[in-house]
């Protein structure tokens, strides 16, 4: 098994299929909505770069993808999947490692943020400098909120008027904004010695 993480590229497009059937049947057993998504919307990351592909050759084997909202104020890591005969081997942190900086490096000045109910998940945020945030420091845009309607809980976010749901809301910081608190750190360190 020799597992490789590619950029989403044109090659990759005959593989947007397959990824929306991994998508729709973890989300049906999970019982929670990853937002369902057609193949021309998956061929679309490829194309564009916008997505990480994961292959053992020429098999698939896992995929993410970047969301832009708000005029790149906001992006999100989506639809993280892992082929079930695949899992508990560490390919998910990979991906969701690799789509991070991916989304930090193509949109430096846009907040990463993301919502879930996978504590793998959370854990791997959480690693990456994600932090919980209430629903009203995430993008409003209502393309994101749209993306919601395919989950079972989506009655539930729309009585709470879009402030909470069963998925946790988490925020990273724009590279930019790392890079400035890591100087400012830095600074105040300097400063104190």
């Amino acid at each position: 098994m020799k597992i490789k993480l590619h950029i989403g590229n044109e090659t990759h497009i005959r593989y947007a299929e397959e990824i929306c059937q991994h998508i729709a049947a973890s989300a049906k057993v999970r019982g929670t909505g990853i937002a369902k998504r057609e193949p021309e919307y998956i061929r679309e990351k490829l194309r564009k770069g916008n997505a990480v592909i994961a292959l053992d050759g020429d098999e698939f084997v896992g995929f993410c993808y970047i969301e832009i909202f708000e005029g790149k104020k906001y992006v999100s890591n989506s639809g993280l999947i892992v082929k079930d005969s695949y899992r508990n081997q560490g390919i998910a942190k990979k991906i969701k490692k690799k789509i991070f900086q991916l989304a930090r490096d193509k949109f430096p000045g846009a907040k990463i943020f993301g919502i879930t109910t996978s504590l793998a998940v959370m854990k791997i945020n959480s690693e990456l400098g994600y932090q919980p945030v209430t629903y009203s420091e995430l993008t409003q845009d209502e393309a994101f909120w749209k993306g919601c309607q395919s989950c079972p809980n989506y009655d539930i976010l729309m009585r709470n008027d879009r402030k909470m749901c069963l998925c946790t809301g988490m925020l990273a910081p724009s590279k930019i904004e790392a890079i400035e608190r890591e100087f400012n750190k830095k600074n105040k360190k300097d400063e104190e010695e």
